[in-house]
């Protein structure tokens, strides 16, 4: 048996001791559980230059990949002898390109993606750490990784099982890795089994050859390496074509016991239930659809998009039937009283009783202490310029589809009423502004028909909100500011009836200008006629102009116009 100090087990925050023996390969740390992989376990080794020294990385027939770090130089030679002694394997000695291209060639082995530099790797990514993958163009590819759930979910427990959970490796780090993009030019042929008319494989080994983008090739080959679109055990549930409107799109859901699955045209995602922290259920104020609002805490990413919440839409009065792909069994063993193995109800009801049996989440639905003035739950309402509609919740205010905000009751300073500008024309709305506690910034939602303010007051004062309305002061305001008005109107038709001598206002339909003397259209020449000619010295004209200022001598006759000197 050969023993090693000073190792660090898939980027652990904790060294432990590392021991290879015939049986199998050991670490445990100071604090925390062992990790042992038995020898039939072990496929092959490599030997690299690392973090912290050298590291030997195991390539296990079932677990993926196993990575120990923190070796010296002068152990390459103990960790040979043993690793062929007792497991008949040859410990390979890998280099690393250390050029910096970001260009090279992708290379999917059995547990890991490589990238390669003139044939040696610059980086190699372990599918399971690879949590989703999508098509962000016809020639690029996002990974996503997964990422631990907590701190202390790293491989430093090896309890907990090493690589074998994803985002155990990305959470020994203080900084994660959470995306990477791969630009794949170009196009490559694939081979495609030859089906007949009615959809079964042909007979015989003849395969045609279907021409594609090589971003697809590399897109589907990761998806079926990772085992993304592969979820353990059965769909439970279905439900084809739902309208989202975050992310924007419709996507197919498919229910399992742990998680669910959005199939979309571009993007796919799979959250598990553990990320769901607020389910929603709310009845769109227009009578004709309902809302389920999904919260998620890590939010759902499209790119550098952060998603924190998924609003689906449902019709209100579409019903639907459904069984559960669940034995009878197995609903009576683990969903006793929460699931139905047949449902024939509206959509959004059947969706949320199965989020609810599934994730074992509350249905979170508007209060009954609000009611709008056209008897709904909500109020419609713009946050800059995105219009959608403020939910009033028992604890808490609600807003969807786009930004969606999330607003807890007991995070509220105070709650203020305004108007918009001043203007009696915005009489009509009103604004909701909501300061946070302890400096966090405040919420505004603007536009608010100002039917609701009744409403809304006697919901804050059911809940015991400190609410501040501005509104009472504009309404002084705007009506000292119209008797105003009516008093100056009303002075200045008194200087009107007195008769008072009004200067030249009175003379103006009788009197005539001396100095203007008609002449016929022709007489002068316009700028934009065809009879006008430029005189070619514009310094000139504005020379004489600024001589006109003095009175001719005759009246009666224009004053000449100066010859051109040029």
């Amino acid at each position: 048996m050969e023993s090693f100090d000073n190792i660090y087990l898939d980027i652990s925050k904790q060294s432990g001791k590392c021991r290879i023996a015939e049986s199998g390969l050991g670490w445990k740390p100071a604090g925390g559980g062992a990790f042992t992989l038995d020898s039939s376990n072990i496929g092959g080794a490599h030997w690299s230059r690392a973090a912290r020294g050298f590291e030997l990385k195991i390539l296990s027939r079932t677990s993926g990949v196993i990575q120990l770090d923190g070796f010296d130089a002068e152990d390459f030679d103990r960790l040979s002898k043993c690793l062929k002694l007792f497991f008949g394997i040859n410990l390979e000695n890998k280099e690393h390109a250390l050029r910096g291209w970001n260009w090279g060639k992708g290379e999917f082995g059995k547990a890991e993606l490589t990238f390669n530099v003139q044939n040696r790797p610059a980086f190699e990514i372990p599918y399971t750490e690879v949590s989703n993958t999508n098509l962000a163009g016809k020639n690029e590819v996002s990974v996503e990784f997964s990422l631990p759930q907590d701190g202390e979910d790293t491989g430093t427990n090896g309890a907990l099982g090493g690589a074998r959970a994803k985002g155990r490796k990305a959470g020994g780090g203080r900084d994660q890795l959470t995306e990477i993009r791969f630009y794949i030019p170009g196009t490559t042929t694939a081979k495609k089994e030859k089906t007949e008319e009615d959809g079964e494989p042909a007979s015989g080994d003849d395969e045609e050859l279907e021409e594609q983008y090589a971003a697809n090739l590399f897109y589907d080959t990761l998806m079926d390496k990772a085992e993304i679109g592969e979820v353990a055990g059965d769909t439970f549930a279905t439900f084809l074509d739902v309208l989202h409107l975050t992310p924007r799109g419709r996507f197919d859901v498919d229910m399992y016991e742990t998680s669910f699955r959005m199939r979309g045209k571009t993007y796919d995602y799979k959250v598990q239930y553990e990320a769901i922290k607020k389910f929603m259920l709310l009845p769109k104020p227009d009578d004709l659809h309902t809302l389920i609002c999904i919260g998620l805490d890590p939010p759902l990413r499209q790119g550098q998009t952060r998603y924190p919440f998924l609003v689906m839409q449902f019709k209100r009065e579409e019903e639907v039937e459904l069984d559960l792909n669940m034995t009878q069994e197995m609903i009576d063993e683990k969903y006793s009283g929460k699931l139905q193995a047949h449902y024939e109800q509206p959509q959004h009801s059947i969706v949320a009783q199965i989020f609810r049996g599934l994730a074992g989440k509350k249905v979170v639905t508007p209060s009954k202490d609000f009611i709008s003035h056209h008897q709904q739950s909500g109020v419609k309402c713009s946050v800059k310029a995105s219009e959608g509609y403020l939910f009033f919740l028992d604890k808490s205010f609600m807003f969807v589809p786009k930004p969606a905000q999330y607003i807890s009751f007991e995070n509220i300073s105070v709650i203020v009423l305004s108007r918009v500008g001043g203007a009696i024309s915005a009489s009509r709305t009103f604004d909701l502004t909501i300061t946070l506690k302890g400096g966090q910034g405040e919420h505004q939602f603007s536009n608010i028909n100002r039917e609701e303010q009744t409403s809304l007051q006697n919901f804050f004062d059911a809940k015991k909100l400190k609410v501040r309305n501005e509104m009472v002061d504009d309404s002084a305001t705007l009506i000292a500011q119209a008797l105003n008005d009516e008093d100056m109107a009303s002075s200045d038709e008194e200087v009107v009836q007195k008769g008072a001598d009004r200067g030249s206002a009175d003379e103006d339909e009788e009197s005539v200008d001396e100095d203007f003397h008609t002449e016929t259209e022709s007489d002068v020449a316009e700028e934009f006629d065809s009879a006008h000619e430029s005189s070619g010295d514009s310094d000139a004209e504005m020379a004489d102009a600024g001589n006109d200022s003095d009175p001719p001598a005759d009246e009666n006759t224009r004053p000449k116009k100066k010859a051109k000197t040029g």
